[in-house]
């Protein structure tokens, strides 16, 4: 219990994170960022590690590999590559400008499938009972801590961010969304 604990204090620095940067809190902004994705790795590393191991079938291992492999560059990919990573966790203050491309002409939160994906993956290789437990309960703050950006936060700290929530879903994608990613895709690929 204690290190499913520790990774809601990952949460709750990552939420703080958002208001430090409204702040313009250089030094602050930083530490909150390593504090809270610190606790959370430690605390999943942790679950994985130091548990029953649940029994489960060969093959889950191999998916939970595969699924890994997709999901934890993606989700590096969503959240420091997409986004321009020394704007969005070093520098001053917030990003100069919002980002609707890649990833996030898709659905305006597209980390949080690629974390769910990670979980789900780190618990098939893990077959750890308590990162099993933990899981729903982390992707929950995932989704609740997105919900908080979008509502109260996105739209006080990006210019046009009322406008990107009228045109790209939250977290779903729709006919339109899934229509402008493949547009952006075959767009990328003719200009190389």
């Amino acid at each position: 219990m204690f290190y499913i604990a520790l990774g809601c204090f990952g949460f709750l620095a990552i939420h703080l994170f958002d208001i430090v940067s409204m702040k313009k809190w250089p030094a602050v902004k930083s530490v909150t960022w390593i504090l809270g994705t610190g606790l959370l790795v430690y605390a999943l590393t942790w679950l994985s590690l130091h548990s029953d191991r649940l029994t489960i079938p060969v093959w889950s291992t191999w998916l939970g590999w595969s699924l890994f492999l997709t999901s934890f560059p993606m989700l590096i990919y969503a959240l420091f590559v997409n986004l321009p990573f020394h704007k969005t966790y070093v520098a001053a203050g917030v990003g100069d400008r919002l980002i609707t491309t890649g990833l996030y002409t898709l659905v305006r939160h597209p980390g949080v499938y690629w974390f769910s994906l990670a979980l789900l993956s780190l618990v098939l290789v893990s077959k750890s009972s308590r990162l099993l437990a933990a899981a729903p309960v982390f992707v929950l703050l995932d989704i609740v801590l997105v919900i908080i950006q979008d509502k109260f936060f996105f739209t006080r700290m990006f210019l046009g961010y009322a406008r990107y929530q009228q045109t790209t879903p939250m977290l779903i994608p729709n006919r339109q969304s899934i229509r402008a990613f493949i547009n952006s895709l075959n767009s990328g690929f003719e200009t190389q």
